[in-house]
């Protein structure tokens, strides 16, 4: 009965037929895919596992130990690739210092590294993939900064793909920046990425998607799978109030009240909050925030170019009770997932090196799978160009319908319009976690299904340049 509707409202709509269509697949993206490294990326998990610490309150000053000299040897890879491009990347650290705290005996100089690819006609439109520099072991005051901990896949396995992705993007140039980085003090409670995403902001970065890359080396879980073939991209939807808050405040919301989470209003304000929530309440799309269609967005760029890899997507910020480096990206209100292994071991996680009762613990070089992380480095370098090279998301998307047999959507498009050659519309049943449908109707802002009850479907809209590359859907 659903496919029969569908093709009922289907043939019953006028698509713009006439109008020129783009690619379906851009040949490209199947080139960079087969571009990544698994060796590579043992030579950087390796050499990033020889400073035989990167704890965030580690030596800084050595040259072969500890997070200083990690950071540096990182700030070194981007710069010999930024040679090897005639200087296509932009690389500098951004730090801030931190004060004590449960993980922090005393204050610590958090530095992360950042390299930046400008577009070349979209520059401020980013899209960012990190990993982090530090790691951990589970032991002594401010869980013992001096010990020796591998890291090889908590988070060798994330900067080195970083690194990876970096190395094979720069082989091409893209309509917006993308934005590599090596993000420190996750351990101590995600600081080097609250630090970066705040100079985001304060720069007034346009972030259409953050790919956080946290542990994706381990095939074998401590569940007793062993799986090269699936990978978990957690994001979160969007609560009724925060879209309320985002509708009430707008671009006027304060830099204090993003940071504190609060925001003080009238009796009158409240009532408009409420009739906010309310409306979303009656129209749905508690799923379909903007980190959720990333999320969506980098499914649908496994199934298209990656071999034996299949995404599963978690409706989760991040696992349970435990948190990465996109939170403070998502907190802001940037769209940002984690991309990562399906079966965790947690005997390979934050453990000092030890056999206890027969059983190995700790994070060591030979208990990653590189050709697993090459699959999920080559999974974030095509979402990261796919994105680069489309246009904009549409803008002003919006939807109406009820109590007729039909829905229109309409919408603007976005400031880099020449690159635009029409846009795509999307729908799902209500309970479909992926966007199943879809329809090509031109170089329009605005198109009607007739024949179709609103009630049951949601809709979305992205825009695609002429080689096949779409924008993120947008959600009305």
């Amino acid at each position: 009965m659903r496919i029969t509707a569908l093709l009922a409202f289907m043939a019953t709509a006028a698509p713009a037929w006439a109008q020129q269509t783009p690619q379906q697949d851009d040949p490209r993206i199947y080139d960079i895919v087969a571009a990544v490294s698994a060796d590579r990326l043992r030579e950087s998990v390796t050499r990033l596992v020889g400073f035989g610490t990167r704890h965030t309150l580690s030596d800084t000053l050595s040259d072969t130990r500890g997070i200083g000299a990690a950071r540096r040897w990182i700030k070194s890879e981007f710069d010999q690739i930024s040679a090897e491009c005639g200087g296509c990347l932009e690389v500098f650290y951004v730090s801030e210092v931190y004060p004590p705290s449960r993980r922090i005996p005393d204050p610590v100089n958090v530095v992360s590294v950042v390299a930046i690819q400008r577009g070349t006609t979209d520059p401020n439109r980013m899209v960012v993939m990190s990993g982090d520099i530090d790691n951990i072991i589970s032991s002594g005051r401010g869980w013992a900064p001096t010990d020796s901990n591998p890291g090889a896949n908590d988070n060798a396995s994330g900067m080195a793909g970083t690194i990876e992705a970096a190395r094979v993007l720069t082989k091409y140039r893209f309509n917006s920046s993308i934005v590599y980085l090596g993000l420190s003090g996750e351990e101590q409670g995600l600081l080097g990425g609250a630090t970066v995403a705040r100079h985001a902001l304060e720069n007034g970065w346009n972030i259409e998607a953050m790919l956080n890359n946290d542990m994706i080396g381990n095939v074998e879980g401590i569940n007793g799978v062993i799986d090269n073939t699936t990978a978990r991209v957690f994001s979160d939807g969007t609560p009724p109030l925060e879209i309320a808050l985002r509708e009430l405040a707008g671009p006027g919301l304060t830099q204090a009240a993003r940071d504190s989470g609060t925001i003080e209003v009238s009796a009158i304000e409240f009532n408009n909050i409420m009739r906010l929530v309310g409306r979303q309440r009656r129209t749905g799309g508690e799923v379909d925030g903007i980190s959720r269609q990333v999320a969506r967005y980098v499914d649908h760029m496994a199934d298209k170019y990656v071999n034996n890899l299949d995404v599963i997507m978690v409706y989760r910020l991040d696992r349970f009770g435990r948190g990465g480096h996109h939170t403070p990206f998502a907190n802001l209100g940037y769209p940002a997932v984690r991309i990562m292994e399906t079966n965790e071991n947690y005997n390979r996680q934050h453990q000092n090196i030890r056999v206890e009762n027969g059983i190995k613990y700790g994070d060591v070089l030979e208990k990653v799978d590189f050709d697993y992380a090459k699959k999920l480095t080559a999974l974030n370098a095509a979402t990261l160009a796919s994105l680069a090279w489309a246009p904009g998301p549409p803008a002003d998307v919006r939807i109406s319908g009820g109590n007729r047999p039909s829905a229109r959507l309409s919408w603007q498009a976005p400031h880099d319009a020449e690159n635009v050659i029409g846009y795509r519309v999307y729908w799902r049943l209500t309970d479909s976690p992926t966007w199943d449908f879809s329809r090509w109707v031109g170089n329009v802002n605005e198109y009607t299904f007739d024949g179709i009850i609103i009630d049951n479907y949601f809709f979305g809209i992205a825009a695609a340049s002429a080689d096949g590359n779409e924008s993120v859907v947008v959600f009305p």
